[in-house]
């Protein structure tokens, strides 16, 4: 039985996924870290749970939030940060920019390309990167 919870894709494969497929992903994993990590800090109730992880999950956020860890990133992972920044998105949320909206989509598609490719441990350095500072 295939274990979905570790998924590992081939280099090969994950090049024939699409940047917004990739954010697809990432965008789940982002928030499953989010809400993790709000777990674990201790917002208990589900209003206060539930307004924390959509501050932390916003485009604008997730763009200040990618910032912290371009400098740390390799060759490859900027790589796929730039496919994703370059994806052809259609729509922006009103609340950001389209530069912040093309950020966030960016670091999505980098943490989806980081599951996929069973990079759990890079992901969550630098996830931990990204909250340093936070509550």
């Amino acid at each position: 039985m295939e274990n979905h919870f570790e998924i590992r894709m081939t280099t090969g494969r994950l090049q024939t996924v699409s940047s917004i497929a990739l954010a697809h992903v990432g965008d789940a994993v982002f928030e499953l870290l989010v809400r993790s990590w709000l777990c674990a800090g201790g917002k208990a109730t589900a209003k206060g749970m539930h307004r924390a992880t959509v501050a932390i999950v916003r485009a604008e956020s997730q763009a200040a939030r990618a910032e912290k860890i371009l400098p740390v990133l390799t060759e490859e992972e900027a790589g796929v940060f730039r496919r994703g920044r370059n994806a052809n998105v259609h729509t922006v949320p009103s609340h950001a920019s389209r530069a912040q909206y093309a950020e966030a989509t960016a670091l999505e598609a980098l943490l989806g390309w980081l599951y996929l490719s069973g990079q759990r441990d890079r992901v969550s350095e630098l996830f931990g990167l990204m909250m340093e500072g936070e509550i």
